[in-house]
Order: C-alpha cells, then sequence, then structure tokens
C-alpha cells in the first residue's frame, strides 16, 4: 500500500475497514465477528472480485487509525472518499451483523453504529430495518 491509503482504497477495502472498526470497536476482536467478516467477503457478490490479501492491510489501516486521535474521523474521510452512495446502507447492513454476531452489542459498538449512521446520512426508518434485520439474523 501506498503513502497515502486513500488513494489504494477501493469500494470494498471501505466495507472491509467498517466491518473491521465494528469489531475493533470494544477493544476485543471475537472469532464470531472474524467468522462474519470472512463470511460476507467469501460469499457476498459485492466482494466476488475483491482479493482475500487486502483484508490484512485493510485491518491494518483501521488498526493504526484508531490508535490516533482523530482516527475515526481520519477512517469515515476514507470511506466517503472510496465508497459510493448506493453502497451506504450495504455498509451499515454489514457492520450491524458483525455487530450482532457475537449475540451481545457493546456500549461502543452501539455508539459506532450511530455514528456511522450520522456519517453516512442515512435514514433513519431504513437504519432501524437494517438494525432489526441484523438482531433477527443472529437471535439465538
Amino acid at each position: 500500500m501506498n503513502d497515502n491509503p486513500a488513494h489504494a482504497f477501493s469500494p470494498q477495502d471501505s466495507l472491509v475497514a467498517l466491518m473491521i472498526a465494528i469489531s475493533a470497536s470494544d477493544e476485543d476482536i471475537r472469532t464470531t465477528e472474524l467468522v462474519k467478516i470472512e463470511t460476507a467477503v467469501e460469499t457476498l457478490p459485492i466482494f466476488a472480485d475483491y482479493d482475500d490479501d487486502r483484508l490484512t492491510v485493510v485491518s491494518q489501516v483501521v488498526f493504526d487509525l484508531f490508535e490516533q486521535e482523530d482516527g475515526l474521523d481520519a477512517l469515515f474521510g476514507l470511506i466517503r472518499d472510496s465508497l459510493p452512495e448506493r453502497l451506504f446502507e450495504t455498509a451499515y447492513a454489514l457492520a450491524c451483523d458483525v455487530a450482532a454476531a457475537d449475540g451481545t452489542l457493546e456500549e461502543t459498538e452501539l455508539r459506532l453504529l450511530e455514528e456511522i449512521r450520522y456519517e453516512l446520512s442515512l435514514d433513519r426508518l431504513a437504519a432501524a430495518a437494517i438494525e432489526r434485520g441484523a438482531r433477527a439474523r443472529h437471535l439465538t
């Protein structure tokens, strides 16, 4: 990856970055969350041509940004620069699925989901429907 990751971020990288960010937001990346991310990348049509090796690169970018004071703002800047608006709801749905994968939602995950809704200017009703779907898919 070059010195400026913004130019190297694809729309798929942005989706992966949000999934990694929501998983890392509570400082405890769980196996169920990692499996959810890997399954999404392996099975969803949006990732059909995605290079799986990018997972490591994108994860490192997210971890590096999380160590910086304004890292979350920088992450959202990267995402806004590389993610087309038509994929905003997809991004939120993937983030919700990862957050719900372990069966619990920590306060930090809820706050980051709220921030994602705001940053992507998601309609509140659409966001609620996405959240409800994620909750329904992950009930035990």
